[in-house]
């Protein structure tokens, strides 16, 4: 079979050529554009997520130091109503007289009160002071040049509230005796 190509038929089959690469480009382009616009989608897709992951972390840690804060706050909340208790229980015994507390003091200031001296040195390990630390008494020096000392108050009924057991002897005021 032979087929005879006229002119007429060439140029169609040109023109058809041209406009099939025409489409071709065409369909190239947005296939570009398309492939584009997903790798650009994509790369803020995973920008968000980093940043969603960095947050999500630093969300993490500030979460953790405030559970942290929240447990160490409700354990002393614990030890002052375990000491409000305590303290309740002295005041309701009606028996104050000769009775004694135990405070500890940090640099001169009361920081906890105790039932018994033993029970003050048994829990000072919980304020940074080492088990077995000895303990000397403050003696003439006020209590704020120590960091921790520990001072025993009695109930004097006269006063109706407790006073330093250990009372420092007044300086001679201006060389008198």
């Amino acid at each position: 079979m032979i087929r005879i190509v006229t002119a007429g038929r060439l140029a169609r089959l040109e023109q058809e050529a041209d406009q099939a690469r025409d489409r071709a480009r065409d369909v190239q382009a947005q296939a570009d554009a398309a492939w584009g616009s997903h790798v650009r989608e994509l790369y803020a897709v995973t920008d968000r997520a980093e940043r969603a992951e960095a947050t999500t972390s630093e969300v993490s840690v500030l979460l953790s130091g405030a559970l942290a804060e929240l447990s160490e706050a409700q354990q002393e909340l614990l030890r002052k109503d375990i000491e409000i208790r305590r303290l309740r229980e002295v005041l309701e015994s009606g028996v104050l007289v000769g009775r004694s507390l135990t405070v500890l003091m940090h640099y001169g200031e009361p920081h906890t009160v105790y039932a018994t001296r033993e029970d003050a040195l048994a829990d000072t390990d919980t304020h940074g002071v080492p088990v077995g630390t000895a303990w000397v008494p403050c003696g003439e020096r006020p209590a704020s040049a120590s960091t921790w000392c520990v001072a025993a108050f009695i109930y004097d009924a006269d006063c109706k509230g407790y006073r330093r057991a250990f009372m420092p002897v007044p300086a001679p005021v201006g060389g008198a005796a």
